[in-house]
């Protein structure tokens, strides 16, 4: 039986702020350790705790640069740098994501060997990956694009993440009795491609979590008043994903 806990690198959108990275986290389990998303200056934060070469693997939601833009700086620290990777590290993403990386780091007439980096898994709807104690489920979500939530479960523990995404049955079944629902609450208004904390709330309470967990708040809101925003649909605790806060689980 092994716990969780959920460490934030940061939550800001649709740019980093001062002190607060984009969106990115660190999921582990006892030495498991995953990179949740890899928004701009996350990595740096991520190094504060681990290194490349220790993590089990990385998990893409969606392939806009707040969520995904510091794997292109993990590609050279982890060959160009002091990393000695024992293999490629396992990287799950949306389809493409290969491409779309190597599309980038590209310099010239050769395709720049982003798999020696990365061992790609292409994510889809269901898609079930074991990475040491924790199963991470993926269901595809509202964004507009190509984008997933993720269910993480341990023998003990259980967290949802909702990714970006407009309300959407995919969240709250993949969050349903969670120890606790990452949740974006985006911006004040309703959206085709984004949760208000009021969506936030309701996805909370629908599925029956312990506890919510507020994250990439937008710049037209405040955490504080997406947080009782949320807090108005959610009898439960509600917190505000800080740039280095840490939530251990159950």
């Amino acid at each position: 039986m092994s716990d969780l806990s959920l460490t934030v690198l940061g939550s800001a959108t649709p740019y980093a702020e001062p002190g607060n990275p984009c969106s990115g986290y660190l999921v582990s389990s006892g030495e498991t350790h995953v990179w949740l998303d890899a928004g701009p200056g996350t990595l740096a934060e991520l190094r504060r705790h681990t290194s490349l070469d220790r993590l089990a693997a990385i998990w893409i939601s969606h392939l806009h640069a707040d969520h995904c833009a510091d794997l292109l700086t993990a590609y050279y620290g982890a060959l160009f740098a002091d990393v000695e990777l024992p293999a490629p590290i396992p990287l799950f993403g949306p389809p493409g994501i290969a491409d779309r990386l190597a599309g980038f780091l590209t310099n010239g007439p050769s395709r720049s060997p982003v798999e020696r980096a990365f061992a790609v898994h292409e994510l889809s709807d269901g898609h079930r990956a074991e990475i040491g104690p924790m199963t991470f489920t993926a269901a595809a979500v509202e964004h507009g694009i190509p984008a997933f939530g993720v269910r993480i479960e341990t023998g003990a523990a259980s967290l949802a993440y909702s990714g970006d995404s407009a309300p959407c049955p995919a969240v709250t079944s993949l969050a349903k009795n969670c120890d606790a629902l990452l949740c974006e609450a985006d911006g004040p208004e309703p959206s085709e491609a984004h949760h208000t904390p009021e969506d936030a709330g309701e996805a909370a309470a629908g599925a029956g979590v312990r506890r919510l967990i507020v994250t990439h708040v937008g710049p037209f809101l405040t955490p504080g008043d997406a947080v009782t925003r949320a807090a108005a649909r959610f009898e439960g605790p509600v917190a505000y994903a800080a740039p280095g806060a840490v939530f251990h689980l159950p």
